[in-house]
């Protein structure tokens, strides 16, 4: 990634009472560090959030904030343990996107945030970046009504759970490598291993399984597939056996990947036969070999990106 070349404050420091969760708080943009000639690193303060939030946007070639021009958005969504610079460390987004007449905005989404509004009140994830960023970028950067999402890994579960929990709001929407059904044992169990290492208690996330059900399915994208009409739906995942992109990579690194990326081309299957019966346009990539990491991420992108582009003219 290019060095960072400059910073500038895009508006009045937090003042006395107007700082992260402070009642009435408005949400706004309060600095912004230019990267390279089209990546700027936004400091958001979030009063969902009670916090101020990074959020890292690729700009179209000639963007001009006095101009008026307004542009597609793809919001680009991280995995778990990972942040907002993930697309730009690990891909070649930039590059992708150099000509492409699109803003390319990838906000924090917390190292295990679930994309959710969490059931324990706080954070609040889901409304921050479906409601307060997307008016965010609407106000300051032009962002127009046409928008896709892409994630991976726990960002696929978000892209999905943003575009089923907010119908219409997303033209397009790809998980990689992805859990899909949060009904399925394994997620579960995943979930609550991944959380534990978190130090934190999935309960806090959605409730309990048993007594808040409901809450669980309201974010499961398998519970809901009629949701995504109007939609285009894209699924991809590796069988979790070692393929053609892991040659040289260290063995702890293939295990890691493996388990995580086993369990999900069945689940996969039968979500989008589901969502082929409600009549929403999905297709699937299930390639077989591959692990849980970036170089098939990477191609992935490569892959879906003319689709991507395609949706949101």
């Amino acid at each position: 990634m290019t060095a960072l070349l400059s910073t500038q404050t895009a508006a009045a420091a937090e003042g006395p009472g107007d700082g992260p969760g402070t009642p009435g708080a408005v949400d706004r943009i309060t600095a912004v560090k230019k990267v390279d000639a089209r990546i700027q690193d936004l400091t958001v303060l979030s009063s969902a959030m009670g916090a101020s939030i990074p959020v890292r946007v690729i700009l179209p070639k000639g963007w001009d904030k006095a101009s008026g021009v307004t542009y597609p958005v793809l919001y680009m969504l991280h995995g778990g343990e990972d942040d907002y610079t993930s697309w730009t460390r690990e891909t070649d987004v930039e590059e992708l996107a150099k000509d492409a007449n699109v803003i390319v905005v990838m906000p924090d989404g917390g190292k295990a945030g679930y994309y959710s509004d969490w059931y324990a009140g706080t954070p609040r994830w889901e409304t921050f970046h479906t409601t307060e960023l997307v008016r965010l970028m609407e106000q300051e950067y032009h962002a127009g009504p046409a928008r896709a999402i892409v994630g991976l890994s726990m960002g696929g579960f978000g892209a999905l759970n943003y575009a089923g929990r907010h119908p219409g709001m997303f033209r397009y929407a790809a998980a990689m490598s992805s859990y899909v059904d949060l009904n399925d044992p394994v997620v579960r169990l995943t979930l609550a291993l991944g959380t534990g290492l978190a130090g934190i208690d999935v309960k806090q996330v959605w409730g309990d399984p048993v007594a808040n059900a409901a809450v669980w399915q309201a974010h499961n994208p398998a519970a809901m597939p009629g949701a995504f009409r109007g939609t285009r739906v894209h699924l991809s995942a590796g069988n979790g056996l070692p393929g053609p992109l892991d040659q040289g990579r260290p063995l702890d690194v293939l295990l890691v990947g493996a388990v995580a990326e086993s369990a999900l081309p069945e689940s996969i299957r039968k979500f989008s036969t589901a969502l082929r019966s409600r009549g929403v346009a999905v297709t699937t990539h299930l390639y077989g070999p591959g692990t849980h990491s970036w170089p098939y991420w990477q191609r992935e992108l490569h892959s879906i990106w003319p689709t991507i582009m395609t949706s949101l003219r």
